[in-house]
């Protein structure tokens, strides 16, 4: 018996099930709130109307060609991981243990379901980076992204996550006021006041109510102070991709006397 035809274009199997996937993620996406970072998963974008644009991968492009194509073996921890796009990208590099932790259920819920879409294995933890001076080990790599000045205290904890750093620490901040300035000097005079009005002189504007809608942007450093707090922290400033991203490494010549956040406990700074 022939079968007459419908009138209807029938979809191949493979299309079908693509297309019940997509609407599967698009749903899901919904259901798992307002995404802040736009991650592809499998032709979904989760934030396409973001403020910024494609974020973070306007980011990551300026990033990625000043680390290594091949990660194989090295261990990363992220710390504010969101939905975690710089977690994954590091993984699609080789990397080999990746520890992505944020204070936020909702961002890691996010994270773990785009994991799972992409196929990624990438170990999530819900905690405070004040909680993360608990760690025994230390990380390869150690991200702080897009946290610093979310922070009540956040040179406490750059502070604390420089000894969780064995290679290299990728640092971004968001940053205001003029860029530039005079080379620190090793002391500055009780009585002299000049240098504290002078454009870029190092200093984080502190914000008492909020900030671009946000009340958790407490401290926004300018240039001057990004530099000084990482080189003070133990660090040394290798590659600046972009203009509020710093990639570092330890300094032993800075920490030849232990951290500096040790020797303040202590007493001997």
């Amino acid at each position: 018996m022939t079968r007459e035809p419908s009138g209807v274009e029938e979809l191949p199997p493979q299309t079908c099930a693509a297309e019940s996937e997509r609407v599967a993620i698009e749903q899901q996406v919904a259901a798992l709130g307002e995404w802040f970072q736009n991650l592809n998963l499998k032709g979904v974008q989760t934030a396409p109307h973001h403020f910024l644009g494609d974020y973070p991968q306007i980011k990551w492009r300026r990033l990625a060609p000043f680390l290594p194509e091949n990660l194989e073996g090295k261990s990363v921890l992220e710390v504010g991981c969101n939905a975690g796009f710089y977690a994954f990208e590091l993984k699609r590099r080789g990397a080999g243990r990746v520890l992505a932790v944020d204070a936020d259920a909702r961002y890691l819920s996010q994270a773990r379901f785009a994991a799972q879409v992409l196929g990624l294995e990438v170990e999530f933890q819900q905690a405070s980076v004040y909680d993360l001076a608990g760690l025994p080990e230390k990380f390869d790599y150690v991200l702080f992204m897009g946290l610093f000045y979310h922070l009540r205290y956040p040179v406490y904890a750059l502070d604390m996550l420089v000894k969780k750093v064995r290679e290299r620490m990728i640092f971004q901040s968001l940053m205001r006021g003029a860029e530039g300035g005079e080379t620190p000097r090793s002391d500055y005079d009780f009585w002299d006041d000049a240098p504290f009005v002078q454009r870029g002189f190092p200093c984080m504007y502190f914000i008492e109510q909020s900030y671009a809608g946000d009340p958790t942007n407490w401290w926004i450093p300018n240039a001057g102070a990004i530099q000084g707090l990482l080189r003070s922290a133990g660090l040394r400033l290798l590659e600046q991709p972009d203009q509020d991203t710093w990639i570092c490494e330890p300094d032993p010549e800075r920490t030849l006397a232990g951290p500096v956040w040790d020797r303040e406990l202590a007493g001997t700074l």
